[in-house]
């Protein structure tokens, strides 16, 4: 986009390009998503910027009436194969948190000098200082919806110390960290809530969702004592436990949509809701971003719709389900043991060698079981063959894999077939270009190919697998 349609879509609070660009006003100090419902700006006052961070190292703040922190995340990182598009899902999955900048760089195989050159370059800021914006987002999630004591908070939100916390809620919100927490709206349906209540979610999304396919493929697919689901159809609530870097987690999402933003030019959007309870709350990032992937909640159905829509064979079936997702997985390795044997097979796997919880809750009283687990327990055969890879790092499938790596390295292993490798890297790798190698899907659906894949089987034109 070029200068005038950003300012286009400002003007006309265009909420289709919300996360896709942030902009800032000079005048008052202030960075806001395209949509956001204040007086429109001159134009020359207005400045734009590829994230969140970099109008926050620019000296601006977050707008306090459209909360610019909180939209959904660029679909370009999960279409973008190269170094910068692996960076951003690594980031967002708390890696730097946890390993630094030399642990993000070694995983995509770069030196961090070069990480860093190319994420200045393009996004306006390098990798500490988007982590340090996704903590400031943790922290006011945290801040304004539980109970949890301030000091708690700053190091549960990733942050080394209480004085960096504190200087980075001033810096990105002008405001303290109490003043923040004194400021979140209170209603009678919607209070902070106490630590042992678990952490609410509102998973934003962009533009139409399509919440009842995924749930039919979330209920379809169901492991037992790992998923349940439950509810009537429009009215479902899926369950699951999380293996997650510092404990584990369970979390519930409800298939009934939010309320979607209204205004002059907005788009219809909205968000999932959901409660999170964490045995470790730093692990609030990670778990948050996986279950975005999950729910495929980053995409940008405009794109794929315009795209799709232009196919004779498939337009009416882009008109009957606007805002189709291709949903990815909490667990990517969970996903591909999935992928290769099967539900009701996973389930034996999980009743034999997954880790029980410490408290289960209901019928969900495992984690998956780990490759490593599965290696040792089930040495021969493609699974066995698949499980060690999984765990001596032959086949990876973190946010930051490289996706035409991860296919290579699957494809070698004995018993996994073509059909089998391109289903791990649809719900795995959330790649949103992949279409099976006994499919006719033409160049002309790419980038988007798993999406009109979805669309055909939704329809009941291709065999579910």
């Amino acid at each position: 986009m070029d200068e005038d349609s950003r300012y286009e879509a400002v003007r006309s609070r265009d909420g289709r390009f919300d996360g896709e660009f942030f902009f800032a006003v000079e005048t008052t100090g202030i960075y806001c998503r395209p949509s956001c419902p204040a007086v429109t700006p001159k134009r020359h006052n207005v400045r734009y910027f590829a994230t969140a961070a970099a109008a926050q190292g620019a000296g601006f703040r977050a707008c306090r009436r459209c909360r610019p922190d909180a939209v959904p995340g660029s679909a370009g990182w999960n279409v973008r194969a190269d170094v910068v598009g692996r960076a951003m899902r690594l980031i967002g999955d708390g890696v730097i948190d946890r390993e630094g900048v030399s642990g993000l760089a070694a995983r995509l195989g770069y030196s961090a000098r070069q990480v860093q050159r190319q994420l200045t370059a393009e996004l306006g800021a390098g990798p500490v200082a988007l982590a340090r914006a996704q903590r400031a987002h943790t922290a006011r999630v945290l801040l304004q919806t539980t109970r949890l004591p301030v000091t708690q908070i700053a190091f549960a939100a990733g942050f080394a110390s209480v004085r960096q916390f504190n200087d980075t809620i001033r810096a990105a919100y002008a405001a303290t960290p109490s003043e923040l927490r004194a400021a979140a709206p209170r209603t009678r349906h919607r209070r902070a809530a106490a630590p042992t209540a678990g952490i609410p979610l509102r998973l934003a999304h962009r533009g139409p969702y399509q919440a009842g396919p995924v749930f039919d493929l979330l209920q379809r697919e169901a492991v037992p004592g790992v998923e349940e689901i439950d509810g009537a159809p429009g009215r479902r609530t899926y369950r699951r436990t999380l293996r997650l870097p510092y404990g584990t987690g369970i979390v519930a999402v409800h298939e009934r949509p939010g309320a979607p933003r209204a205004g002059p030019g907005t788009h219809p959007g909205g968000w999932l809701e959901g409660r999170l309870h964490l045995t470790d709350p730093r692990d609030l990032t990670t778990a948050v971003q996986r279950l975005r992937r999950l729910f495929d909640l980053d995409a940008d159905p405009y794109a794929v719709d315009e795209r799709l829509g232009a196919d004779r064979g498939l337009a009416p079936l882009v008109a009957a389900r606007p805002g189709l997702r291709s949903p990815g997985a909490a667990d990517p390795e969970e996903a591909a043991v999935r992928a290769l044997v099967g539900p009701a097979p996973a389930g034996e796997l999980v009743r034999r060698y997954g880790k029980a919880l410490d408290a289960p809750c209901g019928t969900l009283t495992h984690l998956f079981p780990e490759p490593a687990v599965l290696a040792e327990a089930e040495p021969h055969g493609a699974l066995g063959a698949l499980a060690a890879a999984l765990a001596d790092g032959t086949v990876r499938l973190d946010p930051g894999a490289d996706r035409d790596d991860a296919r290579r390295a699957l494809l070698a292993l004995p018993g996994l077939d073509a059909a089998t490798v391109a289903a791990i890297r649809t719900r795995a790798l959330g790649d949103p270009d992949v279409a099976p190698p006994d499919a006719d899907a033409p160049d002309s659906w790419r980038p988007w190919r798993s999406y009109a894949l979805h669309h055909l089987r939704a329809a009941g034109e291709l065999e579910i697998r």
